[in-house]
Parts: C-alpha cells; sequence; structure tokens
C-alpha cells in the first residue's frame, strides 16, 4: 500500500477535475452500473499514469462528447475498490493505470496499461475521444 502523502497528490490531478473518488466495493458496483456513460480511470503511481495517463484523460474531456459520469480507484491504495473494478473489467487481467469505459453497466472500451505505455497524452486523448464519439 502506498502512502497517502504520496498517492492523494495523484487522485487529486484527477477529483479536481470531477472524477469521483471511489475508495469502497459498493461504491464501485453502483458507479458502473449506473445509466448512461461512465468513465472509470484505475490510477497509479507509475509514470505512464502521469505522463500520459491521467494527462490524456483528463484532455479526451475537453471534447464535444462526454461521458455522463467520471470515476476513480487508486492501485496500491484503494485495494478493495480496485480489486472490485478489475473484476467487473473481466476478461482482462489486471492492469494499472487503465481507462475503461461502462454505457449502461456494460464494458464497450477498454485502455490497458500496454494501450498506455509508451504513447503520449494526445494519443490517449484521442483514443478516448474517438470512443466517446461512438458511445456517448
Amino acid at each position: 500500500m502506498y502512502p497517502a502523502d504520496l498517492v492523494l497528490p495523484m487522485k487529486a490531478e484527477l477529483t479536481d477535475k470531477g472524477f469521483a473518488d471511489l475508495t469502497t466495493p459498493a461504491q464501485v458496483d453502483e458507479a458502473l452500473k449506473q445509466s448512461g456513460t461512465t468513465l472509470l480511470v484505475i490510477n497509479s503511481v507509475c509514470g505512464c499514469a502521469a505522463g500520459a495517463a491521467r494527462p490524456g484523460v483528463v484532455y479526451s474531456l475537453t471534447g464535444e462528447k462526454k461521458p455522463d459520469h467520471l470515476v476513480t480507484a487508486f492501485a496500491g491504495f484503494d485495494t478493495e475498490a480496485v480489486a472490485e473494478a478489475r473484476r467487473l473489467l473481466a476478461p482482462f487481467p489486471p492492469s494499472s493505470p487503465c481507462v475503461a469505459l461502462f454505457k449502461d453497466g456494460e464494458l464497450v472500451h477498454m485502455l490497458e496499461r500496454h494501450h498506455i505505455e509508451g504513447n503520449p497524452a494526445g494519443a490517449i486523448a484521442a483514443n478516448l475521444q474517438a470512443a466517446f464519439e461512438e458511445y456517448c
């Protein structure tokens, strides 16, 4: 488990932009089963989360179409919440960071860590904006 003084500023990069912070399995279940579209970010301390995932996700929200709901949980910190999210992300293997789009409780788009690593934030944003155009 990562210390709070390390994690909280990284969480704030998303929560300050309107993402709900999911810290329990019940919150994850409720959030991902909502009607409409829900963007889930499994946040992480790794460099690709800092350099591509978080900035790319934030930039993706500048487009015309956006998800109805924005939620996040932090790997290595919100342990039980992340475990529940990963259960709902099956058949995808555990990955952090990762970004998933749900529509009416169904997983419709997924960016795993291997899609994020080595890509710039703009590429992450463009990928998500294309998914928003299709599903939101």
